[in-house]
């Protein structure tokens, strides 16, 4: 039953990750993204490749997932909300649940 499985958004997150690896300093957005990543595979079976890269990135920028959560926690309650334009294909972190019916 351990198996590994094939997460269903593999190539995006690799096509992400991939992108996150080229950057030196990152911005709020690659913060959030990477902390999004890690969540999404902390305890999937499976994509050992993702969560490799992933703890190399940590590394790579001076973190620990620990620091990763703290700067997270601060760049959401200062306000920080995806938007549409970014261009990447943040499945589920955007969602807007308000009723635009309304008046």
């Amino acid at each position: 039953m351990n198996e590994a499985q094939n997460h269903p958004l593999y190539s995006t997150d690799r096509e992400n990750i991939d992108r996150l690896c080229s950057i030196d300093s990152p911005t709020s957005r690659e913060f959030v993204e990477l902390a999004r990543l890690l969540i999404r595979y902390q305890d999937f079976n499976g994509a050992e490749d993702l969560n490799a890269d992933m703890n190399k990135l940590l590394k790579k920028w001076g973190l620990n997932r620990e620091k990763l959560e703290e700067i997270t926690r601060t760049i959401w309650s200062e306000g920080f909300r995806p938007n549409s334009s970014s261009g990447t294909d943040n499945v589920g972190s955007g969602f807007d649940t308000s009723d635009s019916s309304q008046a």
